[in-house]
């Protein structure tokens, strides 16, 4: 066979492979070329309609790129101008507290607080309070719910302090609380970061050890029971209804004010259930001896090295042993005050926070919801 044979049968294949090869190439060359072209066609376009980054009440959107764009910006402003207020009906005052009209100390905006219950049909949020609700629930509202509409149950006493009403059970949209796993949590208070503006710590003058101010005097509550025993081994200053002395808020700031440490005892002892009975002292001064729930539960809320436990000790003599120590010794207790570099004690109004973090709550939450089981919910 002739070699120039020879040598185009062996390179025959090759030569297809090639032609394969470079086919190949120039079609993936055209798709790329057609395809920048109609990115760049793309790209063009957005240019002439400018887009708004952030839609009204989409608080999580990046804000980046906003930058240098006013016509954007007033977009978006105009937009959440036209937004309607959100309207919480109060349908009845907790205990005959006063309410506040507005929610701007909250810096909650577009908030219309009211009593009006003529503005049922356009209320957002129908706030009822627990204690306030009778029985036969002849106090609620008669009309039938707007589909828009939520019914919020709130609440501040302990199960202990609060009656059972079977037919609430699956009636409210929402729960507001002291316990942090509430619909709207809103604790008797809450630490905040300090800021450069707010005056720094300063002791107040202290002329007694322990006090304790207590109305609600039952021989059968565990408080009670501690502090009979605790009396014995240190001196405690004792006010309130329970011991004949009535007093003032300002009497009863004072009094707080001027103890180096404040037993907060609570009536009674819930998860979640810590009342102005530790924020008071925290706020003016003066160093927690806590019973209530668990330490753990405590820290939840409040920094571990703010307040003295009384589960901490295995007696009540141990207790009082640890605290005549500490009044001894100044570095040791003004180290219970280190966490007001960091914080500052904000207390909670009572129904006015509650309505005010509930419109915050209905602005971010315009979903249905629905609340089932609120007997075992809170009850058990």
């Amino acid at each position: 066979m002739p070699s120039s044979v020879l040598q185009w049968k062996t390179m025959r294949p090759f030569g297809f492979r090639s032609l394969i090869v470079l086919g190949f190439l120039g079609g993936l060359f055209t798709y790329y070329k057609l395809d920048i072209k109609f990115l760049k066609s793309d790209t063009s376009a957005r240019q002439v309609h400018p887009t708004v980054l952030n839609t009204p009440g989409d608080s999580n959107c990046s804000t980046e790129g906003q930058h240098n764009q006013p016509q954007e910006a007033a977009v978006v402003d105009k937009v959440e101008d036209t937004e309607p207020d959100t309207i919480v009906l109060i349908w009845m005052r907790p205990f005959g507290y006063n309410i506040a009209e507005s929610c701007s100390k909250f810096n909650i905006k577009k908030c219309q607080l009211t009593e009006d219950k003529a503005l049922y049909n356009k209320a957002h949020g129908v706030l009822l309070h627990h204690r306030e609700i009778q029985e036969n629930l002849e106090n609620l509202p008669k009309e039938p719910r707007p589909w828009f509409q939520k019914w919020v149950w709130y609440n501040m006493e302990s199960p202990e302090n609060s009656g059972l009403i079977p037919e609430l059970d699956d009636l409210f949209n929402l729960t507001s609380s002291y316990r942090l796993d509430s619909n709207i949590p809103v604790p008797y208070g809450h630490l905040e970061p300090v800021t450069p503006e707010d005056e720094s710590f300063k002791m107040p003058v202290k002329d007694k050890s322990v006090c304790w101010i207590v109305s609600n005097w039952n021989t059968q509550y565990r408080r009670v029971k501690f502090y009979n025993e605790m009396k014995k081994h240190i001196k405690i200053h004792t006010y309130g209804n329970a011991f004949g002395s009535k007093m003032n808020y300002q009497e009863y700031t004072s009094i707080i004010s001027s103890c180096k440490f404040y037993l907060a005892f609570e009536n009674s002892l819930y998860h979640d259930y810590l009342s102005e009975k530790i924020y008071m002292p925290m706020k003016l001064g003066t160093v927690p001896v806590v019973m209530g729930p668990s330490r753990q539960n405590y820290e939840d809320h409040v920094p571990g090295d703010s307040f003295i436990h009384v589960d901490d000790f295995s007696t009540p003599k141990e207790l009082a042993d640890r605290l005549l120590y500490l009044d001894r010794n100044d570095t040791e207790y003004t180290a219970y005050f280190d966490w007001t570099n960091r914080f500052k004690v904000q207390r909670s109004s009572f129904g006015t926070t509650h309505a005010c973090e509930t419109c915050r709550y209905l602005q971010r939450n315009k979903g249905y919801q629905a609340f089932h089981g609120l007997n075992k919910w809170y009850w058990g």
